[in-house]
């Protein structure tokens, strides 16, 4: 998902897209397409604000993959994109989910491929600005609530799932804004389709323009 302005990075957003910035001199796409398990051999980019930049640079395929766009033309929210993607599925077909603003490490996401559906959780500190999620003994996500005030517990989902079409047969809850967003849909299908839940390795959250000299360290480290 690759369409948003990325406002809380700004000003580096004014003129490039999010996905697009640099960090030790490439694009944070590139780090997610590096991500990718070899078993996803398609890419569907959905992608708005200034996407030409981010067409012009990875073309019809990149990295043996191939790339198709989604063009989301306004900012109405992740269900609203994901529903775009929904003629390039096939019914019942499982798909990968990732944010085009963090990276995340290839082996985390190759373990939630195990499961007919997962999400990665990691533990933080403050888990009130994301999406917090309660698993049962088994490692089955029975709760997630977007930004509680008060968390029931300090895992947090930080943007990779592996889904379903079922999820589309749940009507997203609008936000005070009016944008509607998929985790709301998540949160009723895991009520009725068991939804695994694997733990992050690597992960780097890329969330303001600070975030990048932390990332570029963490990456150097990692090199």
């Amino acid at each position: 998902m690759a369409a948003g302005v990325g406002s809380r990075m700004r000003p580096l957003t004014d003129t490039t897209p999010k996905p697009m910035l640099r960090i030790l001199g490439k694009p944070l796409l590139e780090y997610i397409f590096e991500s990718l398990p070899d078993e996803i051999d398609e890419v569907l980019i959905i992608v708005g604000y200034k996407r030409e930049q981010i067409e012009q640079h990875f073309g019809p395929s990149f990295s043996g993959k191939k790339v198709t766009y989604v063009v989301q033309e306004k900012a109405t929210g992740t269900a609203d994109a994901l529903a775009l993607c929904l003629p390039h599925l096939t019914n019942g077909e499982r798909f990968l989910v990732l944010n085009a603003d963090d990276i995340y490490g290839k082996e985390s996401i190759e373990r939630c491929l195990k499961y007919p559906r997962a999400v990665l959780v990691a533990e933080v500190p403050d888990p009130r600005p994301f999406g917090v999620v309660q698993v049962d003994g088994w490692g089955i996500a029975i709760e997630l609530v977007e930004k509680p005030e008060h968390p029931k517990s300090n895992l947090i989902v930080p943007g990779v799932y592996v889904l379903d079409t079922h999820l589309f047969e749940y009507a997203p809850v609008p936000a005070k804004n009016g944008e509607k967003f998929f985790p709301t849909m998540l949160a009723q299908m895991l009520k009725d389709y068991p939804v695994h839940t694997e733990r992050t390795g690597f992960w780097i959250n890329c969330t303001t323009p600070g975030d990048i000299p932390e990332a570029e360290k963490r990456l150097a480290g990692r090199a």
